[in-house]
């Protein structure tokens, strides 16, 4: 696969940082266009990728899929070379074609998209639940719309009034999460990258309530577990989702993702990328080979 666009994710920043023990090409939210494959049908084709690539023969390949082979494979996170490069190899079965019309730029946000999709599969959400998703960056506003089309109330939060002005213009409710009261949401989603965010998701949630993580970063947090046993807190991990909603809500207009995108660099230029995208504030950077 010729990858024509990447975007650099928050997982490729901590995978620099130590995370995943990863050596090899990072790289994971690409487009790209087919160049050769033992099925003739897809070269030429625009694609997107999954990511997890299983053995196909254990148990948890046959029953749920390639994310729980104990034996998987990662694009560019665990023992398989990413998308910041000019190739990438990918079976088959892990394409998706691109729909005519939709722009690269757009399509990029396919994995992440599905990534935030995954949580309507995992909880019962009803429209009247109101919900809160501490991080508005690049994740937490995907998330935020997507909870948002089943018609949730969200409240975005974030650490400054400035790192909510995005959020903001796309006219979600917001404030500061230092600001909440304790026991406020019945849902809690916890996309901010970062060791403190399970502190605030734990302290806001309410008894009975339901906390979503979805941080993966290097290193390891602290936090008192107590009120979960106290409170009954139903703790759900979540992790990859399903591509084609998410190409479809893309090529709808249904989300918004263009003024999630900070900045574009040749693939050249990949290392100012990083250190731009690690910027304070900064969402989506995107890489052209």
């Amino acid at each position: 696969i010729r990858v024509t666009c990447a975007g650099i994710c928050s997982t490729d920043l901590e995978l620099v940082r130590g995370y995943a023990e990863f050596r090899g090409v990072p790289g994971h939210e690409f487009v790209g266009i087919v160049e050769e494959s033992p099925n003739v049908k897809w070269i030429g084709r625009r694609v997107v990728g999954g990511i997890n690539l299983g053995c196909g023969h254990c148990f948890r390949c046959r029953s749920d899929g390639p994310e729980h082979c104990s034996n998987r494979t990662v694009l560019g996170i665990i023992d398989h070379d990413g998308a910041f490069a000019e190739y990438l190899v990918l079976p088959v079965k892990n394409l998706h074609g691109v729909p005519d019309g939709l722009s690269d730029e757009d399509a990029v946000f396919t994995e992440p998209l599905a990534a935030a999709l995954r949580i309507r599969a995992q909880i019962i959400l009803p429209p009247s639940t109101p919900a809160a998703v501490i991080g508005p960056g690049k994740l937490g506003m995907l998330i935020g719309q997507v909870l948002s089309l089943a018609g949730n109330e969200v409240t975005m939060l974030g650490r400054s009034a400035k790192s909510l002005s995005l959020a903001d213009m796309l006219g979600f409710k917001t404030d500061i999460v230092n600001s909440i009261e304790d026991d406020s949401f019945d849902i809690v989603v916890e996309a901010t990258g970062n060791e403190a965010g399970l502190e605030h998701a734990l302290r806001i949630v309410r008894p009975l309530g339901t906390l979503v993580l979805k941080s993966t970063f290097n290193g390891k947090t602290t936090a008192d577990l107590t009120k979960i046993v106290v409170d009954e807190i139903k703790i759900v991990g979540s992790r990859c989702g399903p591509f084609e909603p998410a190409l479809r809500l893309l090529s709808s207009g249904s989300i918004e993702v263009k003024r999630l995108i900070d900045g574009e660099y040749p693939l050249s230029e990949g290392l100012s990328a990083f250190d731009y995208a690690g910027s304070p504030g900064v969402r989506k950077v995107l890489l052209y080979p």
